[in-house]
Protein backbone atom coordinates (compact mmCIF):
# COMPACT_ATOMS: atom_id res chain seq x y z
CA UNK A 1 0.00 0.00 0.00
CA UNK A 2 1.20 3.67 -0.75
CA UNK A 3 1.79 6.65 0.95
CA UNK A 4 -1.33 7.66 -0.69
CA UNK A 5 -3.70 4.61 0.05
CA UNK A 6 -2.94 5.05 3.41
CA UNK A 7 -3.75 8.84 3.51
CA UNK A 8 -7.18 7.70 1.82
CA UNK A 9 -7.64 5.30 4.01
CA UNK A 10 -7.01 6.97 6.88
CA UNK A 11 -8.96 10.21 6.01
CA UNK A 12 -6.86 12.47 3.91
CA UNK A 13 -3.83 14.08 3.31
CA UNK A 14 -3.30 15.78 6.62
CA UNK A 15 -3.35 12.39 8.82
CA UNK A 16 -0.48 11.00 6.32
CA UNK A 17 1.40 14.31 7.01
CA UNK A 18 1.14 14.28 10.67
CA UNK A 19 2.44 10.50 11.02
CA UNK A 20 5.34 11.79 8.54
CA UNK A 21 6.20 14.13 11.32
CA UNK A 22 5.81 11.57 14.14
CA UNK A 23 8.24 9.47 12.19
CA UNK A 24 10.65 12.01 11.43
CA UNK A 25 10.83 12.97 15.38
CA UNK A 26 11.69 8.84 16.00
CA UNK A 27 14.12 8.98 13.76
CA UNK A 28 15.95 12.35 15.16
CA UNK A 29 15.42 10.23 18.68
CA UNK A 30 16.74 7.05 17.48
CA UNK A 31 19.97 9.12 15.76
CA UNK A 32 20.25 11.27 18.77
CA UNK A 33 20.10 8.26 21.01
CA UNK A 34 22.97 6.48 18.85
CA UNK A 35 25.35 9.76 19.36
CA UNK A 36 24.66 10.32 22.86
CA UNK A 37 24.17 6.86 24.15
CA UNK A 38 20.95 7.92 25.84
CA UNK A 39 18.03 5.64 26.02
CA UNK A 40 15.55 6.92 23.12
CA UNK A 41 12.46 7.05 26.01
CA UNK A 42 14.81 9.47 28.19
CA UNK A 43 15.49 11.81 24.84
CA UNK A 44 11.47 11.23 24.34
CA UNK A 45 10.73 12.80 27.92
CA UNK A 46 12.84 15.49 27.02
CA UNK A 47 11.43 16.59 23.79
CA UNK A 48 7.82 15.63 24.07
CA UNK A 49 7.10 19.30 25.84
CA UNK A 50 8.48 20.83 23.07
CA UNK A 51 6.93 18.71 20.61
CA UNK A 52 3.15 19.85 20.08
CA UNK A 53 2.12 16.70 18.66
CA UNK A 54 -1.54 15.31 18.15
CA UNK A 55 -2.88 12.15 20.18
CA UNK A 56 -2.18 9.77 16.78
CA UNK A 57 1.33 11.07 16.16
CA UNK A 58 2.18 10.97 20.10
CA UNK A 59 1.06 7.25 20.14
CA UNK A 60 3.24 6.63 17.43
CA UNK A 61 6.26 8.13 18.47
CA UNK A 62 5.79 6.53 21.96
CA UNK A 63 5.36 2.95 20.10
CA UNK A 64 8.20 3.46 18.41
CA UNK A 65 10.73 5.01 21.30
CA UNK A 66 9.53 1.88 23.21
CA UNK A 67 10.32 -0.82 20.91
CA UNK A 68 13.36 0.33 20.56
CA UNK A 69 14.38 0.74 24.25
CA UNK A 70 11.97 -2.56 25.24
CA UNK A 71 13.21 -4.71 22.23
CA UNK A 72 16.21 -3.30 21.00
CA UNK A 73 18.11 -6.20 20.94
CA UNK A 74 15.65 -7.65 18.66
CA UNK A 75 15.60 -5.12 16.52
CA UNK A 76 18.87 -4.92 15.75
CA UNK A 77 19.30 -8.67 15.61
CA UNK A 78 16.57 -8.88 12.72
CA UNK A 79 18.68 -5.94 11.18
CA UNK A 80 21.85 -7.71 11.23
CA UNK A 81 20.11 -10.98 9.96
CA UNK A 82 18.58 -8.86 6.99
CA UNK A 83 21.73 -7.23 5.95
CA UNK A 84 23.57 -9.83 5.84
CA UNK A 85 26.90 -8.62 4.44
CA UNK A 86 26.99 -4.68 6.18
CA UNK A 87 27.86 -5.54 9.73
CA UNK A 88 25.56 -3.01 11.96
CA UNK A 89 28.54 -1.05 13.24
CA UNK A 90 29.64 -0.25 9.75
CA UNK A 91 26.97 1.13 8.28
CA UNK A 92 26.14 5.24 9.16
CA UNK A 93 24.28 6.24 11.96
CA UNK A 94 21.69 7.80 9.64
CA UNK A 95 20.90 4.58 8.43
CA UNK A 96 20.54 2.54 11.81
CA UNK A 97 18.79 5.05 12.90
CA UNK A 98 16.15 4.73 10.00
CA UNK A 99 16.31 1.38 9.36
CA UNK A 100 15.95 0.53 13.80
CA UNK A 101 12.82 3.40 13.96
CA UNK A 102 10.99 0.91 10.93
CA UNK A 103 12.09 -2.29 11.86
CA UNK A 104 10.39 -1.04 15.40
CA UNK A 105 7.27 -0.15 13.99
CA UNK A 106 7.19 -3.25 12.19
CA UNK A 107 7.08 -4.95 15.55
CA UNK A 108 5.08 -2.61 17.75
CA UNK A 109 2.38 -1.46 15.54
CA UNK A 110 1.16 -4.26 13.58
CA UNK A 111 -1.80 -1.77 12.14
CA UNK A 112 0.93 -0.11 10.13
CA UNK A 113 1.17 -0.94 6.12
CA UNK A 114 4.28 -2.85 5.45
CA UNK A 115 4.67 -0.51 2.25
CA UNK A 116 4.10 2.53 4.20
CA UNK A 117 6.43 2.06 6.88
CA UNK A 118 8.95 1.56 4.06
CA UNK A 119 8.25 4.23 1.63
CA UNK A 120 8.75 6.15 4.68
CA UNK A 121 11.88 5.14 6.01
CA UNK A 122 13.04 5.10 2.31
CA UNK A 123 12.57 8.83 2.24
CA UNK A 124 14.01 9.57 5.81
CA UNK A 125 17.17 7.70 4.13
CA UNK A 126 17.13 9.81 1.08
CA UNK A 127 16.64 12.73 2.80
CA UNK A 128 19.27 12.05 5.59
CA UNK A 129 21.33 9.60 4.35
CA UNK A 130 23.60 9.55 1.48
CA UNK A 131 22.86 8.77 -2.36
CA UNK A 132 22.67 4.92 -1.66
CA UNK A 133 20.74 4.96 1.69
CA UNK A 134 17.12 4.61 -0.35
CA UNK A 135 18.16 1.67 -2.00
CA UNK A 136 19.76 0.03 0.72
CA UNK A 137 16.88 0.56 3.67
CA UNK A 138 14.52 -0.77 0.96
CA UNK A 139 16.19 -4.07 0.29
CA UNK A 140 16.98 -4.15 4.20
CA UNK A 141 13.54 -3.41 5.27
CA UNK A 142 12.17 -5.63 2.74
CA UNK A 143 13.77 -8.83 4.33
CA UNK A 144 12.77 -7.72 7.94
CA UNK A 145 9.11 -7.12 6.75
CA UNK A 146 9.00 -10.92 4.97
CA UNK A 147 10.54 -11.98 8.09
CA UNK A 148 7.98 -10.29 10.90
CA UNK A 149 4.72 -9.93 8.29
CA UNK A 150 4.97 -12.35 5.25
CA UNK A 151 1.35 -12.28 5.04
CA UNK A 152 1.75 -8.40 3.78
CA UNK A 153 4.60 -8.57 1.91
Amino acid sequence: MSAARETEASGGRRRESARRRARELAFRIAYESELSGDRCGDLWTRLRGDEPLSQDQAELVEDVVGALDRDGHDVDARLREAAEHWPLERLSATDRAVLRIATAELIARSGSPVAVVIDEAIELAKRYGSEESGRFVNGVLDRVARALRPRET
